[in-house]
């Protein structure tokens, strides 16, 4: 992954809460992104880059790190988040697709296991047309938690 400038998060000074990300209304998503993510990196360990091409933000959560990436926020723009779960070589990869197949169906949600060059990651990617801030909310904390709850476990078996 490339590297890129980077400056700490600084976390809100109220509590995390669902209401206070709904408070926040959908022409500020880099406010809720950011509040999100400071809510879930109790390390204090994000970084943010902003670019031509939007913002991406990396975090860690747990064992994983996770990437939020937001190309605008007009309506045709995109919010696309992602954790890597595994890096390859991979043991019996046969068995490796069909088990995150099978929790795509099962225990994903609105994300997803996806295959990415040579990593498994867990991701999420939606319009920004209509979207809530309780659905940016959604989408970076179901990310982040199926990816921190499968890493370690997939890791043992198909590496």
């Amino acid at each position: 992954m490339a590297s890129f400038p980077t400056e700490t998060l600084t976390p809100p000074s109220e509590v995390f809460s669902e209401t206070l990300v709904d408070e926040m209304t959908a022409n500020q998503p880099v406010d809720v992104i950011e509040a999100v993510i400071a809510s879930l990196d109790t390390d204090k360990t994000a970084m943010v880059s902003q670019s031509n091409g939007g913002y991406t933000w990396k975090f860690k959560y747990g064992t994983i790190e996770a990437f939020v990436h937001l190309t605008g926020t007009s309506d045709e723009d995109t919010l696309t988040v992602w954790a890597r779960v595994l890096k390859a070589p991979f043991k019996n990869e046969a068995q490796l697709l069909k088990e995150v197949m099978e929790l795509n169906w099962s225990t994903t949600l609105e994300a997803r296991f996806a295959l990415m060059v040579d990593e498994i990651v867990v991701v999420s990617s939606r319009l920004m047309a209509d979207i809530s801030p309780g659905e940016i909310s959604r989408s970076i904390t179901i990310v982040a938690s199926l990816a921190d709850e499968y890493d370690e476990p997939l890791q043992a078996k198909y590496c």
